[in-house]
C-alpha cells in the first residue's frame, strides 16, 4: 500500500503528464484533447522520456490502456508499451497483447503476440497487429474462433485460420485472405477470401449459413441464402435450392416504411417431380396507417398446386385466400370492407363451382342517447360472392345486405341478481343468381328480444376461493321470408361463447327461429396452485329446428349437452378440454389440449374428435391426436418431437424428431420428419435436415450467450 506520501505525489506526477500531452488536432475543438496516466512509479529521464511502471492505466477519450509499463517519448510522440497489455474502446472491442509501440492517440502502433476480442465473443490471435489511424488494423497469421480456449495447447472446436485479416472499425466488417475452416484443427474448407461482420451488427449484406434438406422425393441438396440490404429500411434474401432432382430460387423482400410494411416471399422451381413445368409459390402481405384512423391491409397468396407446398416444407394450405381490406376503428364506430379471392387447391374440388371472389363490408356504430338508459346499436353488414361457373346450382351467385337495429341494458339488483336485456329487428335483402331453388329476390325481416339473468355466488377461506355463476337465457325470434337455409349464409358453432346468442352463425346474416331457453352453469375455483373452471350448458327450442347452419347439435328440439373444462397450476400445465353429449349420451364432438411449460421441458398434446356430417362434406368421424414436445437434457443438447396420428384412418400422419446440439461457439441441427399424406398428386416422403451454425457473427448471434465453463 502506498503512504499517504506517495499518493500526493502521483497526483502531482499525473498533472505534469496531462502538461506533457499536447492537443490532437486545432481543427476539432470538440475532441477530447488530453491523456491521463495512472502507475506506482512515475520518473523523468534526462532527454525528457517519461517512465511509467507498475499497474500503469492511460486514459484517453473513449479509449483505455492497463500495461505494466510504458516509455514515452514526447519527440516522436510514441509509446514503448511492455505487457501485458489491454486497450479497450469503448464496449465493444478489446486487444491484449504482450508488447507494442502506439502513437499518443492509441489509435495507431504495433502490438505483438495481440489477441483481438470482439463484443466478448469473437477472439482473434495473431503474431502481429497493425493498428492505423483507428481504422483500420491488419493482423498476421491470425487465429478467429468463438470457442472458449482453456488451456495454451487447447484446440477450439472450429477455428479459421487466415493469412492476413484486415478488421474495418468504422464498417464493422472482418476481412479474411487465404483463409482455411478448421474442425479440430483439421481443414475442411478453403477460401480465399472471406468476410464476416462483427457481432454488434444486426444486418449486413453477404451469404447466411447454408443448411442441408434431404428428402425421398428430391434427394439430397443444399440451401445458400444471400442477404443484400436495400438500405435502412429494407433487404432481400435470395437462397438457390440445389439438388440432382430439383433447381429452385426462393426470393424474400422486406421493406419498412414510415406508416406500413410490406413482405413478399415466393420461390421459382423446375424439378423431376413434374417434368418440363414451372412450379412455385407467391406471398406478399403488407399494411399501411392512413389518414383519419384507417388501416390498409393486404396480402396475396398463390401456388401452382398443392404438392408444391408439400413438396417443398411449406405451409399445408388446401385453400389460399388473398384479400385487400380497409378498416376503422373509433371509440363508438367500426368500419371495414374487403374483397378476397380463394384459390382451391383441394384434390377434387372444382374451383369454378366454390365462391372465389368474395366481397365484404361491415360498419357497425354505438350510441348513447339520454333519453332512455342503455345502448343503442346500429350494424350493417353486406356481402357478396361469385362462381366462375355458368351452370344453374354449380354456378349460385348471392348478395345479401343486412341491417340490424338493437337496444342492450344491464342492470345489477340488490340481491346480486345481473339482468341483461336486449330488444332489436334485423332484416336481411338477398339476390339470388344461376340458382332456381331460390328466389331472385327475397327480403326476410326478424324482430328478435333477449333476457338474461345471471346470479354469480361466492364463497372464499384464507386458501382458496369458489364462485359458482347460473345463467340464463329467455331469447325469441320471428322470422320470414324463408331463405335462411342459403349454405352462403355460414356454418353455425355451439360452444361457451355463442351458448347465451341467438345466432350462432360465422356471419350475422341469420337468426334462430321462434322461442328458445338457453341455461347453462360456471364454476370456478382458485387458490394459491391452481385455477379450476367448469361450465355445463344447454339451448331448449319450442320446436323442431332445421340443421342450423349444418350443425346437428343445434338441429331439434334440444340441443346437445356442452360441457367445458379448464385447468391451470402454477407447475406449468394448462388443460382445456370442450364436448358434446347428444340425446343418446354419445360423444357427437370434442376437443382437448394439454400443455406443460417447465423449466427444461415443454408439452402440447391435443385430441379432436369430429362425427359424421355430410353437408360439410365430412362423411366419416374424424379422430386425430397431435404432439409435440422437446426436452433440455443438460446445458448442450436438446431433443424434440412431434406426432399427427389418424385414429380413425389407424395411420399415421406426420412424426419426426430432431436434435439440437448448442455450445458458446456452435449450433448443430438435425431432424428427421415423415409425411404420410397420400393422394393423386402428393406421395408419403421423408425428410432430414441438418445445418450447422457457427456462433459468433451477425447472422448467427444469440441474444443469450453461452459461455463454456473451464473446469481446474
Amino acid at each position: 500500500m502506498a503512504s499517504i506520501y506517495q499518493k500526493h505525489f502521483i497526483k502531482l506526477l499525473i498533472v505534469f503528464w496531462l502538461i506533457l500531452f499536447p492537443n490532437i488536432s486545432a481543427t476539432e475543438p470538440n475532441s477530447l484533447t488530453q491523456s491521463v496516466v495512472i502507475a506506482d512509479q512515475i520518473s523523468v529521464t534526462q532527454d525528457q522520456k517519461l517512465i511509467a511502471s507498475g499497474n500503469v492505466e492511460v486514459l484517453y477519450g473513449s479509449q483505455q490502456l492497463t500495461a505494466q509499463s510504458i516509455i514515452y517519448d514526447p519527440n516522436t510522440e510514441t509509446l514503448q508499451i511492455l505487457g501485458p497489455i489491454q486497450l479497450t474502446d469503448g464496449q465493444s472491442t478489446t486487444i491484449l497483447a504482450d508488447t507494442g509501440e502506439l502513437h499518443q492517440d492509441l489509435k495507431s502502433g504495433i502490438l505483438r503476440g495481440a489477441r483481438l476480442v470482439l463484443d466478448d465473443f469473437i477472439q482473434l490471435a495473431t503474431v502481429q497487429l497493425n493498428h492505423n489511424a483507428g481504422q483500420y488494423s491488419k493482423l498476421h497469421k491470425t487465429v478467429a474462433t468463438s470457442c472458449q480456449i482453456c488451456e495454451k495447447d487447447d484446440v477450439p472446436l472450429w477455428q479459421i485460420r487466415a493469412r492476413e485479416v484486415i478488421h474495418d472499425q468504422n464498417e464493422k466488417q472482418l476481412y479474411f485472405y487465404d483463409a482455411h475452416l478448421r474442425v479440430k484443427d483439421l481443414p475442411i474448407l478453403y477460401l480465399p477470401y472471406l468476410r464476416l461482420p462483427e457481432p454488434s451488427i444486426d444486418r449486413s449484406s453477404g451469404f447466411l449459413i447454408p443448411s442441408i434438406r434431404t428428402t425421398t422425393q428430391l434427394s439430397t441438396g443444399i440451401k445458400i441464402p444471400y442477404f443484400q440490404e436495400l438500405g435502412d429500411h429494407a433487404d432481400i434474401t435470395i437462397t438457390p435450392y440445389l439438388s440432382t432432382r430439383t433447381h429452385t430460387l426462393n426470393l424474400n423482400y422486406r421493406h419498412e416504411f414510415w406508416q406500413g410494411r410490406i413482405a413478399l416471399e415466393g420461390s421459382v422451381t423446375r424439378d423431376d417431380l413434374i417434368p418440363h413445368t414451372n412450379r412455385g409459390y407467391f406471398l406478399v402481405a403488407g399494411g399501411f396507417a392512413l389518414k383519419n384512423k384507417h388501416e390498409l391491409y393486404f396480402d396475396i397468396e398463390w401456388a401452382s398446386e398443392n404438392a408444391y407446398l408439400y413438396d417443398y416444407d411449406l405451409p399445408n394450405k388446401d385453400r389460399l385466400d388473398s384479400e385487400i381490406a380497409l378498416t376503422r376503428t373509433g371509440k363508438n364506430s367500426f368500419y371495414r370492407s374487403s374483397f378476397t379471392h380463394f384459390q382451391s387447391l383441394r384434390e377434387g374440388e372444382i374451383e369454378n363451382e366454390i365462391p372465389t371472389l368474395l366481397t365484404d363490408f361491415d360498419f357497425r356504430r354505438r350510441y348513447f342517447p339520454k333519453v332512455i338508459d342503455g345502448e343503442l346499436r346500429l350494424q350493417l353488414l353486406a356481402h357478396a360472392n361469385r362462381r366462375s361457373s355458368s351452370l344453374n346450382e354449380k354456378g349460385r351467385d348471392i348478395a345479401q345486405t343486412n341491417i340490424n337495429v338493437s337496444w342492450l341494458r344491464s342492470k345489477i339488483f340488490a340481491n346480486a341478481i345481473k339482468v341483461d336485456w336486449q330488444l332489436g329487428v334485423l332484416t336481411n335483402f338477398f339476390r339470388v343468381k344461376q340458382d332456381l331453388n331460390f328466389p331472385s329476390s327475397a327480403r326476410q325481416t326478424t324482430p328478435y328480444g333477449t333476457l338474461s339473468f345471471r346470479l354469480p355466488v361466492t364463497r372464499s377461506n384464507a386458501t382458496e376461493t369458489d364462485i359458482i355463476e347460473p345463467v340464463m337465457q329467455i331469447g325469441w325470434s320471428k322470422d320470414s321470408g324463408g331463405v335462411s337455409s342459403v349454405p352462403e349464409l355460414g356454418s353455425a358453432e355451439f360452444d361457451q361463447g355463442s351458448l347465451l346468442s341467438l345466432s350462432r352463425f360465422s356471419t350475422n346474416l341469420a337468426e334462430q327461429n321462434g322461442l328458445a331457453l338457453a341455461y347453462g352453469l360456471k364454476w370456478t375455483r382458485i387458490n394459491l396452485s391452481q385455477q379450476l373452471t367448469f361450465s355445463v350448458g344447454q339451448v331448449i327450442f319450442d320446436r323442431e329446428q332445421e340443421q342450423q347452419g349444418h350443425h346437428p347439435a343445434l338441429s331439434h328440439k334440444t340441443s346437445d349437452l356442452l360441457f367445458a373444462g379448464q385447468l391451470t397450476t402454477s407447475a406449468g400445465v394448462t388443460l382445456t378440454a370442450r364436448t358434446l353429449v347428444d340425446r343418446d349420451l354419445n360423444i357427437a364432438n370434442a376437443e382437448f389440449h394439454g400443455t406443460f411449460i417447465g423449466r427444461k421441458n415443454k408439452f402440447d398434446f391435443s385430441h379432436i374428435l369430429m362425427s359424421s356430417n355430410p353437408s360439410k362434406s365430412r362423411l366419416g368421424t374424424v379422430s386425430e391426436l397431435n404432439f409435440e414436445g422437446s426436452v433440455k437434457l443438460n446445458h448442450n443438447w436438446d431433443v424434440n418431437a412431434n406426432l399427427s396420428y389418424d385414429v380413425s384412418d389407424h395411420r399415421g400422419i406426420k412424426n419426426g424428431v430432431g436434435f439440437t446440439y448448442v455450445n458458446e461457439c456452435v449450433e448443430i441441427n438435425f431432424s428427421i420428419n415423415r409425411h404420410n399424406t397420400s393422394s393423386e398428386n402428393i406421395r408419403p416422403a421423408t425428410e432430414f435436415q441438418f445445418n450447422v451454425v457457427l456462433r459468433g457473427f451477425s447472422s448467427s448471434k444469440d441474444s443469450q450467450k453461452q459461455v463454456q465453463s473451464c473446469k481446474g
